[in-house]
């Protein structure tokens, strides 16, 4: 038996009849997915990366996703060399259409991760607010990503949420912003002297920025106080925001 002998002899597999050369196709597009993968992670992905300085968290995403893609066109590709791909499909297309509906709430996440990573709108270390809980995020995948609130809290949030949903992002650019702290005084008190005591003090810290500078605003005769209002600018960063 020589070389092409064997490349076609012929192996039953149930109702399917393939051959070596069949087998041996398969192993190497097998072989191929796994070092495209490994070269596409660890080799272009890399200098991309170098390029762009992506934080830790998209780059993670970024290679999943197009690991997923390799090895789905991987599997795809040996099905069809043992022509039951095609037929796999159709005769499987009510239970596609059943498992679709199942889990079209974990597609439509899967999604909006690929669109986070494609918009970078959500970062690594970015402190959101959503649903009113504000927390730092600590890792994006491909379906949810993980949330850290101040007592150190993880929450898993469905991607879907952080681009359906309104979500107040303190850190996604370098723009500085305004905060506002309603600060309420005893009946009597001096209002100028209090009104510079107030910016004083957030002049003070470190953080709030000088231009523009502080101010306070006299707001409303309260029932028990009168109201004053503090404004300062900050200007955005993960950690002092958090």
């Amino acid at each position: 038996m020589d070389f092409k002998q064997f490349l076609e002899l012929h192996i039953n597999i149930g109702k399917f009849q393939l051959t070596v050369a069949h087998l041996l196709f398969a192993l190497i597009i097998f072989i191929a997915a796994k070092l495209f993968t490994w070269a596409i992670r660890n080799l272009l992905l890399e200098h991309y990366f170098k390029n762009k300085r992506l934080d830790k968290g998209r780059q993670i995403a970024i290679k999943q996703f197009l690991s997923y893609i390799v090895w789905i066109l991987a599997t795809y590709g040996i099905l069809e060399l043992f022509s039951i791909g095609s037929m796999l499909l159709a005769s499987s297309a009510a239970l596609l259409v059943g498992v679709g509906l199942g889990l079209q709430d974990s597609f439509k996440d899967l999604i909006s991760g690929v669109i986070i990573l494609v918009e970078g709108t959500v970062e690594v270390g970015d402190v959101l607010e959503v649903d009113g809980i504000v927390a730092r995020v600590s890792s994006i995948g491909l379906r949810t990503s993980k949330l850290e609130t101040r007592d150190r809290v993880s929450i898993l949030i469905p991607n879907s949420n952080l681009v359906v949903n309104k979500v107040t992002n303190w850190t996604h650019d370098d723009q500085p912003t305004r905060f506002h702290i309603n600060v309420g005084v005893a009946y009597g008190s001096d209002l100028q002297k209090v009104s510079k005591l107030l910016a004083a003090s957030a002049a003070a810290h470190e953080l709030v920025l000088k231009d523009p500078a502080p101010a306070v605003q006299f707001k409303n005769f309260g029932d028990s106080s009168l109201d004053f209002t503090l404004l300062f600018s900050q200007k955005n960063s993960s950690e002092s925001n958090f």
